[in-house]
């Protein structure tokens, strides 16, 4: 009893709350550019309006793309949530109604799948039950300054090490400890001003493999140490800061050098600037949540789901970077280059009738880059085919693929069986027979 009592003192004693404040305002001016960026920019007509087919998330079919209009408008919407989320408006409001918008946006195209948006969505939805508006914002100059629990911070630093802690674990495969695909992207990247002769180097690929590996399987213990936070933070930020100017990663570098932030003590800020600890003092206790065990459960349970859903990929068989399943929304970043061609054949066995389809008849450029190399999204569009076909009076039709796909420097093999006929095939969260294995004979082209 005592062990539980000790336990639930130290998740609930009250902490200084201008750390989770300036997280708080850093995200929201972070995904406020971000916004402001896709309405100025043609993302929004690119990647949503323009396609003329979406690629959608299992069990998420039933979500459709808003007009042009009403989707501006939403853009629009999301900015101002933004807003409000850095300044502390209504703080919890805002950061619902930003997660279920963003969400939205997230799951129109899977297609476009980044994993920045899958942690802006995380956190995001944290940010609706973490007090991050008892300090430094709005609602706490009106309704006054309030105690915020150890666990929520906690909880935030859980989240964000295991970004780290995965991201480690998904470089342990064969490639990434050959320094591949780092070595050809940097050659790529060789006409880069100052930088440009050491990413040359034969060495530079395997420094920055092997580094990256261990920044990333230490950075949790690291910044968890008084003594080793502040070096592990500026290293971090540099490892995240070379990611930005090198491969051009959106936000991802940003907000992880936010996040990173809450490892340091909660009263960093009032240390750097000892002015805000007069406007701002930190509360003198906290009151005891009414059901504490039942919040521990869910704090746990949360925490548990995030360890779980990047280990996925290990009940399926075959290499996650080549299969793709349990790849998504597992921390598998930077990992491989991967290119193909996918050629579908359509045939009505009843007429004898057979075509040969382009799928950039029906996708962008982009959606048809990606969804060479995915399996899943090659289904999707066989299933597409399959309704299209149908429509114009063709029953019973066939739809086979020939996709052949090089991951990082292995050479072209095909990635599905090419003798399947996937109109018959039904999505499900499975494995899936027809994916060729990389290596042995199923995979060699025919």
């Amino acid at each position: 009893m005592n062990g539980s009592a000790n336990l639930e003192g130290r998740l609930f004693r009250a902490i200084h709350p201008a750390s989770l404040a300036v997280f708080r305002m850093a995200l929201g001016c972070i995904l406020m550019g971000e916004v402001v960026r896709d309405l100025r920019g043609t993302r929004i007509a690119e990647h949503e309006l323009v396609p003329s087919f979406h690629f959608k998330y299992l069990g998420f079919e039933w979500i459709q793309v808003w007009s042009p209009p009403g989707l501006t408008l939403h853009f629009g919407i999301l900015g101002l949530l933004a807003a409000s989320i850095a300044v502390g408006l209504f703080h919890r409001l805002a950061a619902l109604l930003f997660f279920v918008g963003f969400s939205y946006v997230f799951l129109l195209d899977q297609a476009h799948y980044l994993n920045h948006f899958y942690l802006v969505i995380l956190l995001s939805f944290l940010l609706i039950f973490v007090p991050a508006h008892h300090a430094l914002s709005l609602d706490s100059l009106w309704w006054g300054r309030r105690p915020v629990p150890h666990v929520c911070l906690l909880l935030l630093r859980g989240q964000i090490g295991l970004v780290y802690l995965f991201a480690g674990i998904a470089k342990l495969n064969p490639d990434w400890l050959r320094a591949e695909p780092l070595q050809t992207w940097l050659r790529d990247r060789s006409d880069i001003a100052v930088l440009g002769p050491m990413l040359e180097l034969h060495a530079t690929a395997w420094i920055f493999s092997y580094g990256a590996l261990l920044l990333d399987l230490l950075a949790w213990p690291l910044l968890s140490f008084g003594r080793t936070r502040t070096a592990t933070f500026m290293v971090l930020v540099g490892f995240h800061l070379m990611n930005s100017i090198l491969f051009g990663i959106g936000i991802f570098p940003w907000v992880m050098i936010a996040a990173t932030t809450l490892f340091f003590p909660p009263d960093w800020p009032v240390r750097l600037w000892p002015g805000l600890e007069r406007r701002f003092p930190p509360p003198s206790s906290a009151p005891s949540p009414r059901r504490p065990r039942t919040l521990i459960a869910l704090v746990t349970a949360y925490l548990m789901i995030q360890v779980l859903v990047p280990l996925r990929h290990l009940l399926y068989p075959g290499r996650v970077d080549w299969t793709e399943q349990g790849h998504r929304f597992s921390w598998h970043m930077m990992l491989r280059s991967k290119e193909g061609k996918a050629t579908f054949r359509v045939r009505d066995p009843a007429s004898g009738e057979s075509w040969m389809v382009d799928p950039r008849v029906d996708l962008t450029e982009d959606q048809a880059r990606k969804m060479a190399g995915r399996p899943d999204m090659i289904l999707q569009y066989a299933h597409f085919l399959t309704r299209k076909f149908r429509a114009d009076g063709h029953e019973g039709v066939e739809v086979r693929v020939t996709a052949l796909v090089t991951l990082n420097d292995h050479p072209a093999r095909l990635l599905v069986d090419p003798e399947v006929d996937l109109a018959r095939e039904k999505r499900t969260i499975w494995p899936a027979p027809w994916i060729l294995p990389l290596s042995g004979e199923g995979s060699r082209p025919r």
